[in-house]
This record gives C-alpha cells, structure tokens and sequence, in this order.
C-alpha cells in the first residue's frame, strides 16, 4: 500500500512525464482542420450539459484549447438577452485571438437555440464569424438562422420541431436533456462538424494514471461565480466518502468568475469537493474521473436563500440533491432508471414522469419528523424546471460516520450499476450534492 508521500510523489512524477510529451494519450487524431466550439446551454442550465460531449471530442482528436462554453443567467435576473449577445461577442473575439481561427461553429440546448437564434439573425456581421450551427432540441424556425449551415436534433419523446433548410434528424427513443448529452447525438454533432464520422462515441479513458480537472462553483440558476468561497478538494475512501488525509490535494479561493483549477487528480480514484463559506459546507461527490474534464460545475445557492431555503433541516437527519445530465425516467412499465439511497428506490411516476424532465432530485425530512413519505414529489420542488423532491428521513451523524450509499442503476445500461457513498453529514451547516454521470461505460462501484 502506498504512503501518502509515495502516492504524491508517483503522481507528480507521472504529471512530469506527461507535460514532455508531444500528445494527450488515449486520444484518435484525425488530420482534418478542427474549428473551436462554443456552447450555449439552456435554461436552469449550464457548461455540465457539455462535458460529456467535450470529452467525446477530445477522444477524438479535438484540443481541449478548442472547447467553450458560454454561461448566463437563464432567468434572466441578472443578465438581458442583449447582455449575453454581447458576451458572446467578446468570447468570439477571444475565440478567435488564443486559436488564430477565423470562425467558430457553435452548439445550442433548448434555450440556448433562442439566444442563438436571435443572435446569428441580428446582423450579417455576427452570422459570417459561424462556420456551422447546432440546434439541440430547441427552438424552430423557417430559416437557418443567419443563413449559417445548421443542424437541427430533436427529441423523439419531445415537442419536436424543425429549422428550415437546416438538417433535421430526430434521434429516437432520447428526452429533452438527454439529446445534448448523448453519444447517440455526438455521432451526429460529430460528422457535421467536420464532414467525418467519429472513430468512436465512447469517452476515452486517459492512457496516463491522471486527469486535468477544471470546472466553476456557481450560484444556480445564475452561473455567477461563488465569490469569496474556498473550494478544498479531498481524495475519499470510496467505500465511506470519508476523506483519506486530513489535508486537501487541492485548494482554491474562487472570485467573482468561479473558476477553479485544473489540478490533476489520479484516474478513477473518489473525490470530494466541499465548497467552504461561514454558515455552510456544501460537499459534492461525483463518479471517478476517466479523462481531462474542464467542465466540472459545482452548483450551489447562497447561504440561507435559494431553492436550499425551502429544504428544512435538523441535526437528525442528512439532505441530499441527487442529479444527472440525463433525465430520469419513472413511469414506464420496463425502462425506468433505478436510483435506491440507503435501499429505498426513490425514482417513481409520480416525481419523474416524462414531463417534469426530472435531471435533479431534492431528499431531506420534510418537517423534521423522522418519517418518509415517497408517495408525491413536494409541490415546490416539482414546480421547478428539470427538478423534483421528496420527503425521505435518513439519519445524520456528528461526525458524519455512517455512510450512505446510492446505487443507480441507469436504463438501458444492461444492468450496470454506478455506485457511490457519501458520509451523512448532519443537514443544518452541511449540504450534499451526488451527481451521476449521463454515460455509462461498465459498472462504477467502490474500489
């Protein structure tokens, strides 16, 4: 069993080694010229609904210096519609000086496709820096919007749509969220992005026994940078979520952006990123990481206000949000998503219906009473976009000592499971976070 010392030093040594290198390992290099791509997500969203596309694009053969993403106030509280267009004017510009490019293609979700719409229709100038577009079950129109070259996907269980002139394709059997997310869509995203088909849709782990990992800690649903926090980063135990040493292998004061990292942490090992501000730990805990990602969010609210404000609280018992860039399905009679917290499956037809497009799931003991009751979502929960909730008791420690353990098991996934415990932090100065990855690629169980 390696020290602490040891483990540091190999990890170091493996990070010197890489940086000598001419080319990321585990990556299929096509020559073809690729052109830098930004991102626009849609509402209560943000760059997560990217990362799985941005890691299918450096597998194969995208620079990770070629990927963006533009974020923005979905509710528009904080930011106009002419304020993101004029970001988006400057991320261009930047785009284009750090790539020497002369045009980018860009990639829209649901509400994104409105703010792109507008924005390639609102002068000739805009349109001519877009080299191609792709609409990602949003929003229709009668033309491609500023005459640029557009692919249009949409969700066969959806509203559907169409973009005139635009190649329309509907992919089957996905939901709303699921089409940006998807290697069923990357095949398409892919071929008309560069005119090839991709060697692969699978996620590529790193041939190196690291990753880059690189992300923002962001007040949700505005995307602004958590400013003031510090971000500590634990390697965890992943039978208990307990942390291994006492001292973070990576700390970051965030500012007004919320961005953080990289830092390079060991291929499937378990991590910890807490989000540390006075009143409140916020502790996320997410599957190991298998490939560069810098698109890492951690979506908090501020201390006492939010959608946190509606959760109640009590030593006795721990709070959890479970999410996923993949809706969870619930009322079919065969296909559902299985998702058990403590041995209690909390996926029902009643709180993730097709509908409700459920990516994010609120548990804490409703009225601190130390009963359960899964029958029906809480009303505000529900009434939130991509988000339900419900009443489940489950029993917090001091010292957070006594794990819990949530198993999914995805549909269409042939029975794999993605496994992961988390410590049971008391509720009342501590929030947990468990995001599940929208892929699977095997089984993902504690080591």
């Amino acid at each position: 069993m390696k020290t602490p010392l040891l483990r540091f030093t190999s990890l170091l040594l493996s990070v010197l080694i890489f940086c000598s290198m001419p080319a990321l390992a585990g990556t299929t290099h096509h020559k073809l010229h690729k052109t830098p791509l930004i991102f626009v997500h849609g509402g209560a969203g943000s760059a997560s609904q990217f990362a799985s596309q941005a890691m299918r694009l450096t597998s194969n053969g995208y620079p990770q210096s070629y990927l963006f993403a533009l974020e923005y106030d979905s509710s528009f509280t904080v930011d106009t519609m002419d304020s993101v267009h004029s970001r988006l004017d400057d991320l261009i510009a930047q785009v284009q000086e750090q790539t020497g490019a002369t045009q980018v293609d860009l990639m829209g979700h649901s509400l994104g496709t409105f703010v792109l719409n507008g924005y390639l229709a609102s002068s000739p100038e805009r349109a001519a820096q877009v080299a191609h577009y792709v609409n990602l079950d949003g929003y229709s129109s009668a033309t491609e919007p500023g005459g640029v070259p557009t692919l249009a996907l949409w969700a066969e269980i959806g509203q559907g749509g169409m973009v005139g002139g635009a190649t329309n394709i509907t992919v089957p059997g996905q939901t709303h969220v699921e089409t940006a997310t998807s290697a069923e869509s990357f095949a398409h995203i892919y071929e008309f992005l560069t005119g090839r088909q991709a060697k692969s849709t699978t996620i590529r782990s790193n041939r190196r026994p690291f990753v880059s990992v690189a992300g923002r800690a962001v007040l949700f649903p505005f995307n602004t940078g958590v400013e003031g926090a510090r971000l500590e980063v634990y390697e965890t135990d992943s039978n208990t979520g307990l942390r291994k040493r006492k001292f973070p292998v990576a700390a970051f004061e965030i500012g007004a952006s919320g961005e953080w990292g990289p830092f390079f942490a060991w291929k499937k090992a378990h991590y910890e990123f807490v989000i540390i501000r006075p009143g409140q730990e916020h502790h996320f805990y997410r599957q190991p990481f298998i490939r560069d990602d810098h698109f890492v969010r951690l979506l908090t609210s501020a201390v006492g206000a939010g959608i946190s404000a509606h959760v109640d609280t009590s030593p006795n018992h721990s709070s959890l949000i479970i999410s996923r860039d993949r809706e969870f399905w619930g009322e079919t009679e065969l296909g559902n998503d299985v998702l058990t917290v403590a041995g209690i499956s909390v996926i029902n037809a009643a709180n993730s219906p097709f509908s409700n497009r459920t990516t994010g799931l609120y548990l804490f003991d409703q009225g601190s009473d130390g009963d359960s009751d899964l029958s029906q979502p809480i009303p505000y929960f529900h009434s939130l976009p991509f988000i339900t909730g419900n009443d489940l008791f489950l029993p917090a420690s001091a010292d957070a000592s006594d794990p819990i353990r949530i198993t999914l098991m995805p549909r269409g996934s042939q029975g794999a499971l993605q496994v992961l415990n988390v410590p049971n932090w008391p509720s009342p100065e501590h929030r947990i976070s468990i995001h599940f990855n929208d892929f699977v690629q095997g089984d993902s169980l504690p080591r």
